[in-house]
């Protein structure tokens, strides 16, 4: 399939190919070039994270205690899979 690149450095993936692949507008995509100069173009989900130092997840074990107020569903998510990283 052939392509343009325009004058910002943009090209314009094919609509049959978008649909095919489940790229809409807002998308992520994975870009790597390999040995011998191929692009790959690879779709990708990113998920937001919260990261919280110790302190923050002793604040958060106290709120969990409590059982007060209603969070919203997807931070509900987040706090329940809340963890440290050693970096």
């Amino acid at each position: 399939m052939l392509i343009t690149v325009d004058k910002r450095g943009s090209i314009n993936i094919p609509k049959t190919l978008r649909k095919e692949l489940g790229i809409e507008s807002g998308s992520y995509l994975n870009l790597e070039v390999e040995e011998g100069g191929a692009i790959v173009l690879q779709p990708v989900s990113v998920y937001p994270s919260i990261r919280l130092n110790k302190k923050g997840l002793a604040k958060l074990g106290e709120a969990r205690k409590s059982g007060k107020g209603k969070l919203p569903e997807w931070m509900v998510g987040d706090i329940e899979n809340a963890g440290t990283h050693p970096e």
